[in-house]
């Protein structure tokens, strides 16, 4: 199944496990895009009727006819727009405010009802699922740098192993390599001067980097890693910078790494932020031949 089918697949099954399919939405007697303009004009920003259409991607003409329907029946009004006198903002009366009030209710009957019928881990399992589904189609906004937690250490093995293996062709060797330095540093790091942070946006991991003592005076990031949806956003920038300050603030004289060659972004990063290239290795490793790239910066 290709990435349509599979998406089409999935719309046909939700919307009929959440009832989405019969005539009116949950016996209200209203469609479900009347119940879901509704609740926009109860729960989210106010505004004109070309504003409300441009959120939810509905023709202009095809929300005008529904809007005349909801203020025949007297569920919504219209106010001058205070930010602009020629437009008119759409606000719902009381009568309005009941009845959206009274339809948030059902869904969330309806839906709590859905749930109760999963085990826990099921839900949780869920609730990670849709929170990788909205990732997928929003980009990140607001990404947190935490320190690393107990999970975090499996999460980056994996996500090694597998996107390594399907972009590079790396065999279980190289996921072998990440897990003893995740393990290594997991029992003796110096949480004095080392450091791990995990990228968090939209309730989930979306990228790992480490700075470690080589020596008193190096430190050597490690472990860079960002998931492709999270790439060409300012994150690794980021996360480059908290390791280049914490190494300065720790008191090492230089930062060192080392990259593959086919890794083009991370290389353009490292040249932008002030790295030397100071050599480089043709390797056979992990299945694969390659070429290893150093870096160091002055701190």
């Amino acid at each position: 199944m290709d990435d349509i089918e599979a998406l089409r697949d999935f719309s046909r099954f939700y919307t009929q496990r959440l009832g989405l399919l019969g005539q009116s939405y949950l016996g209200s007697g209203l469609g479900v895009t009347e119940v879901r303009v509704l609740w926009e004009l109860a729960y989210g920003d106010q505004g004109t009727a070309r504003q409300i259409a441009e959120r939810l991607g509905l023709d202009e003409g095809y929300l005008s006819r529904l809007l005349a329907g909801f203020e025949k029946k007297g569920w919504i009004a219209r106010e001058p727009d205070p930010d602009d006198a020629r437009c008119r903002r759409l606000i719902l009366t009381e009568d309005g405010k009941a009845l959206a009030a009274g339809h948030d209710k059902a869904s969330r009957t309806a839906v709590g009802a859905f749930l109760g019928q999963m085990s826990p881990d099921a839900r949780a399992l869920l609730g990670e699922g849709l929170a990788r589904v909205k990732q997928a189609f929003n980009p990140p906004q607001d990404v947190e740098l935490k320190d690393l937690s107990p999970g975090d250490a499996g999460w980056i093995v994996e996500r090694h192993g597998q996107l390594y293996a399907r972009d590079e062709g790396y065999d279980a060797s190289f996921e072998a390599l990440v897990a003893e330095i995740m393990a290594e540093f997991i029992r003796s790091h110096d949480p004095a001067r080392e450091r791990g942070w995990i990228a968090w946006g939209g309730g989930r991991r979306l990228g790992s980097v480490f700075c470690v003592a080589r020596s008193p005076d190096t430190a050597q990031l490690r472990l860079f890693f960002l998931e492709p949806e999270a790439r060409g956003l300012g994150l690794g920038r980021k996360m480059l910078d908290a390791c280049l300050t914490f190494a300065r603030e720790k008191g090492y004289r230089e930062l060192v790494l080392w990259t593959h060659e086919s890794h083009q972004a991370a290389c353009r990063l490292y040249d932008k932020a002030g790295f030397q290239r100071i050599g480089s290795r043709p390797m056979h490793e992990y299945g694969q031949d390659t070429v290893i790239i150093d870096y160091r910066i002055d701190l």
